[in-house]
C-alpha cells in the first residue's frame, strides 16, 4: 500500500508544485519541520515518506471546516499554511456570502437520505447536477416532476447548515424541478426553492462569472461524503478522518478552461456533486463541480454555460446548450513527471482533506476549438486502453469453419458438458439466419456466444481451453460479427476513454488462443476480439483473482489433459443503470468445469464479481449514508444461485458443484470471498 500511495502522492504534489511554487515550497517546509510518528518508520518501508507527502498535500490542498456559515481558518493538524490563511482571510467577505448560499440536498421517502450539494443562482432557484437530480426527479411530458418513492412522491429540501458539531438546521423546501439538462449536455439541473422558511429567508444567490480564466485562487463549497470507490480507502481515512456529510470549504486552483468544461484541483469526494467553485478574488461562481479523478483533477461546468441555461429556464425557453464539445480529458501524469504549462482559456478548528475520485469525463472529439486557459496533465490513449476498432470487416461466409464450443471437450458420457440454455428470458435470445438455418449460437474458434436481443450483448460466452496447446499471439483490433446486424452489437456507444467503459472480454483473449499450429492459435485469439464477446466494464473492475481463475483451474485439471470449459456472462438486472444509451451490468458470473486431477471426476465451480462499488460514471454518485469500502475480490458461489439469478440453466453442472451440499453441510447459499486463489473449494 505504501509504495502505491507514495507514488500517487508524489506525482500529485509535483503537479501542484508546478502550478503554485510558493505554496508548494511552504508544504515542503512544513513537512520537513513536522516530526514523523515513530509508528510510521520501521513498521512499513517508505511509510515515513508517505507521511511527509501527506503533510505536503494537506498544506497545499486543505479542506476547512465551516461553522455557522463562516470558514474556520484554523489548521490544527500540523499542516499549517500561512499562505492559504492569508488568501482566505482576504477573501472572507466573499466567502461568507457564498457559503450561506450553499446547501445539502436531503430527500424524504427515497432510498437515500441525501444526494449532493446545491447552491442559489437566483432569488428562488437552486442549481445542482443532472445526476443528482435524477435520484429524485424526472421528465414528465414537457415538464419535470418528483419521482415516486417508498410512500408516494419523493420530498426534497436543502439544509444550508449541516455543519460539524452544529446541531442547528436551516431548511428550505425544493418546490419543484424546473429543468434537467439531457445527456450529453452539461451536467446541470435547476429547482425552484421556497424563499422563506419560518422566520428565515434565503441567502443572496452567488453571482455567475462570465469571464473565466485559469487561477490558483478558488475554493469549492460543498458536502463531501465517504466514498467506497476510492482505490485506497485507508488513504482517504488517514487524511480526511471519519467526519463526512458536513459543509466544507476546499481551496485550490483552476488548471484549464474549455468551452464546456473546467478542470480544477480543489479536493472533493462524492457528495461534493453540485458544489460551487468560487473565485476568491471576486466571490463569483466560476463553475458547478460534477466529478473528479483520484489525485489528478476535478471537473466542473463553467459558470457561463450555467448562466446560458439559467437564462433559458427563466425565460421559459429551455433547451440543450449547443456549445462546442471539448477534447478528451487529461489523466494523471506518469510517476515523477511534472507536466509543463500549456497555454489556452465552527468551533473546533479542525482541518481535513478530501481525495478526488477516480472518475473522469470525456465530452467531445478532437475537433474542439482551442481552450482558453490550459495547464493539464498528460492525456490517456483515446481508446481507453482496451484496443482500437479493427480495420477490414469480415463477411458471414468467413465463419463457415468455426465449430464453436464443444460439449464433449472434457469427455463423453458423464463428462459431457452441454451449452447452457437461457430459460427465464428465452424470447430475448437473438436469432439469426446463417447458411439457410435459423440459429442462436454464434460459433467462433473454440468458443460460442449467445446474444440478448434487448441488451445487445451476450447472455453468456462459453469456451473450451486446452492448456497444453496454448500459444501467445499479438492483439488485434475489435471486430463486428457480420452474421448479425450491427444494430444488435455495441461497438462504440459506451466504450472509450474514462469515464466511458472498457470493452471487457467475457471469454478471455488468451482462452481460445490454442491449437496444434500457431495459425490456429492466432485465429482463436483474433476471434476473441469480436464485440459480441464484450460487456462494459470499468478498468478497475477486474481484480487479479478474477483474471486468474482459468489459470488456477487448469492447475487442478487432469494433469495429462489440462483442459477446462469456462462459461462467463453478465447478470441482467432491472437495476442496471443506463449510461451512454447502454444499460451497464453491475455484476458478472463465471463457471469453470474440468476433470479434477485428484478425483478423476467432473467438477464445476461458480464465481461472481460485482462492479457496482467500482462503477465510475461520468458523474459522482453520492450516498446519503455511510458506505463501508468493499474489497475488490471475487466470490465463490453455488452454481444453483447463479442459475437462479441469471435465468440460465447449466444442466448437470450444479450437481457436481462442491457448494451444492454434502457431508460438510455446505448450503446452496454459501459464498466464499476470495482474497487468495487457495481459498477456492474444488471438492466437497
Amino acid at each position: 500500500m505504501s509504495s502505491s500511495r507514495l507514488e500517487r502522492l508524489r506525482t500529485y504534489n509535483a503537479f501542484i508544485r508546478g502550478l503554485d511554487p510558493e505554496l508548494a515550497q511552504e508544504g515542503v517546509d512544513v513537512a520537513r519541520s513536522t516530526p514523523v510518528p515513530e509508528s510510521a518508520g520501521p513498521a512499513e518501508p517508505g511509510a515515513s515518506d508517505v507521511v511527509q507527502e501527506s503533510i505536503i498535500l494537506r498544506t497545499t490542498r486543505p479542506v476547512l471546516e465551516i461553522r455557522e456559515n463562516e470558514t474556520v481558518l484554523k489548521f490544527e493538524d500540523q499542516a499549517d499554511s500561512a499562505i492559504w490563511t492569508d488568501r482566505l482571510t482576504k477573501a472572507k467577505p466573499f466567502l461568507d456570502k457564498a457559503i450561506r448560499a450553499v446547501g445539502r440536498i436531503n430527500l424524504q421517502g427515497a432510498r437515500l437520505d441525501w444526494v449532493g450539494t446545491g447552491w442559489l443562482v437566483a432569488p428562488n432557484i437552486m442549481v445542482t447536477n443532472r445526476h443528482v437530480a435524477r435520484e429524485f426527479a424526472a421528465r414528465r411530458g414537457d415538464g419535470y416532476t418528483f419521482q415516486v418513492g417508498l410512500d408516494g412522491p419523493i420530498g426534497a429540501d436543502a439544509d444550508f447548515l449541516q455543519e460539524i458539531r452544529n446541531p442547528a438546521r436551516l431548511v428550505f423546501k425544493l418546490v419543484r424541478p424546473l429543468y434537467i439538462e439531457d445527456e450529453p449536455g452539461p451536467d446541470v439541473s435547476f429547482f425552484e426553492i421556497e424563499v422563506t422558511s419560518g422566520n428565515a429567508r434565503l441567502a443572496d444567490p452567488i453571482a455567475l462569472a462570465t469571464e473565466i480564466a485559469a487561477t490558483q485562487n478558488v475554493a469549492t463549497i460543498g458536502y463531501p461524503a465517504y466514498d467506497s470507490r476510492i482505490p485506497e480507502p485507508s488513504l482517504m481515512e488517514e487524511i480526511f478522518g471519519k467526519t463526512y456529510n458536513k459543509k466544507r470549504l476546499a481551496p485550490g486552483g483552476i488548471t484549464e478552461v474549455r468551452p464546456t468544461l473546467l478542470l480544477h484541483n480543489c479536493t472533493t469526494l462524492g457528495g461534493n456533486s453540485g458544489s460551487a467553485v468560487v473565485d476568491l478574488d471576486s466571490g463569483k461562481a466560476l463553475g458547478l463541480h460534477f466529478s473528479g479523478s483520484f489525485l489528478a483533477t476535478n471537473y466542473a461546468v463553467p459558470a457561463d454555460v450555467v448562466k446560458r441555461l439559467l437564462d433559458k429556464v427563466r425565460s421559459g425557453r429551455t433547451g440543450r446548450v449547443e456549445a462546442p464539445r471539448p477534447a478528451p480529458l487529461a489523466a494523471a501524469p506518469a510517476a515523477g513527471r511534472v507536466p509543463a504549462p500549456r497555454i489556452a482559456r465552527s468551533a473546533g478548528g479542525s482541518t481535513s482533506i478530501t481525495i478526488p475520485l477516480t472518475v473522469t469525463v470525456s465530452l467531445g472529439d478532437a475537433a474542439a476549438p482551442a481552450p482558453r486557459n490550459v495547464r493539464a496533465m498528460p492525456a490517456v490513449p483515446a481508446d481507453g486502453g482496451d484496443g482500437a476498432v479493427g480495420g477490414d470487416e469480415a463477411v458471414a461466409e468467413d465463419y463457415r469453419d468455426r465449430e464453436g464450443y464443444q460439449p464433449d471437450f472434457l469427455g463423453d458420457g458423464s463428462s459431457k458438458v452441454g451449452l447452457p440454455s437461457v430459460t427465464r428470458a428465452a424470447d430475448d435470445v437473438l436469432e439469426f439466419a446463417f447458411e439457410g438455418d435459423t440459429l442462436t449460437e454464434l460459433k467462433y474458434l473454440h468458443y460460442s456466444v449467445v446474444m440478448s436481443r434487448s441488451r445487445r450483448m451476450c447472455f453468456f460466452s462459453a469456451v473450451n481451453i486446452d492448456g497444453n496447446l496454448s500459444k501467445k499471439s499479438a492483439r488485434v483490433g475489435w471486430k463486428w460479427d457480420p452474421r448479425i446486424p450491427k444494430a444488435q452489437q455495441i461497438m462504440n456507444e459506451c466504450y472509450g476513454s474514462p469515464p466511458k467503459f472498457s470493452r471487457g472480454h467475457m471469454t478471455r483473449r488468451e482462452d481460445p488462443g490454442w491449437g496444434r499450429t500457431a495459425s490456429t492459435a492466432k485465429k482463436g485469439n483474433e476471434d476473441s476480439m469480436h464485440v459480441t464477446n464484450t460487456t462494459p466494464q470499468m478498468q478497475a473492475f477486474n481484480a487479479p483473482i478474477w483474471l486468474a481463475l482459468e489459470d488456477y483451474a487448469l492447475q487442478h485439471a487432469r494433469e495429462d489433459e489440462m483442459k477446462i470449459s469456462v462459461f462467463t456472462g453478465p447478470y441482467f438486472d432491472r437495476r442496471d443503470p443506463e449510461m451512454y444509451g447502454v444499460r451497464i451490468p453491475l455484476a458478472f458470473w463465471k463457471i469453470i468445469a474440468f476433470i479434477h486431477d485428484e478425483t478423476g471426476k467432473l467438477c464445476a465451480t461458480g464465481y461472481e464479481m460485482n462492479q457496482e462499488s467500482n462503477l465510475q460514471p461520468e458523474e459522482e454518485f453520492v450516498f446519503g449514508q455511510f458506505v463501508s469500502p468493499q474489497l475488490k475480490v471475487a466470490t465463490q458461489v453455488s452454481i444453483r444461485s447463479i442459475e437462479a439469478r441469471s435465468g440460465i440453466s447449466f444442466g448437470r453442472l450444479a450437481s457436481v458443484d462442491p457448494l451444492a451440499g454434502g457431508e460438510e453441510g455446505l448450503g446452496e447459499g454459501l459464498a466464499i470471498s476470495l482474497e487468495a486463489l487457495e481459498q477456492i473449494r474444488f471438492v466437497r
